[in-house]
């Protein structure tokens, strides 16, 4: 049984995450969060602590923001695109259980102020900006470091806020054959 309640989208993202997990689930419901919906955010936050598990999409990733300025204290779980789509849609219920449980052993706390740790220029060094396959290897990185996906941008700044070390920087690299 997983002790923080995890925030998702919808209807069909619960019944995934459950069928993986034990845990409590909320929906979002979208990005508006309704008055109800945020009251029961809030107290699972204050009591029990959230964990965020939105979309890999463009959508999931502006509700994850919403909820991480609200609940700066939540933690983050992603789980990468290519394993939670079919040829139509993007979304955690097409996710396998597998993939869910990844996910939420990678969880993070996400830090108010950057570390600063790394630059845009450990990106391109990398090959993970500026290159003809940058974004599949930024794919690849952040599924290991269980940070998701993210334009080059959005990737330096997931590095530095959610606290990833040079060491685990390193093995992810180390990993994905890109020394």
């Amino acid at each position: 049984m997983i002790r923080q309640v995890i925030i998702a989208e919808g209807k069909s993202d619960i019944a995934r995450i459950q069928r993986a997990v034990e845990a409590d689930v909320i929906a979002t419901e979208g990005y508006t969060l309704r008055p109800a919906v945020l009251r029961d955010i809030r107290a699972a936050y204050e009591k029990r602590g959230i964990i965020i598990l939105t979309d890999p999409d463009g959508p999931g990733e502006r509700i994850r923001a919403r909820l991480a300025a609200l609940f700066p204290g939540a933690l983050h779980a992603f789980v990468p695109k290519d394993e939670a789509k079919t040829d139509d849609d993007v979304g955690i219920e097409n996710a396998s259980p597998a993939s869910i449980r990844k996910a939420l052993e990678k969880v993070r706390p996400c830090r108010q102020e950057d570390s600063r740790l790394f630059s845009a220029a450990d990106l391109f060094r990398a090959g993970l900006s500026g290159g003809e396959n940058s974004s599949a290897k930024r794919a690849a990185v952040g599924a290991i470091l269980g940070i998701g996906w993210g334009n080059s941008r959005q990737f330096l700044k997931r590095l530095n806020h959610f606290g990833i070390t040079r060491e685990e920087w390193e093995r992810a690299l180390s990993a994905c054959g890109e020394e």
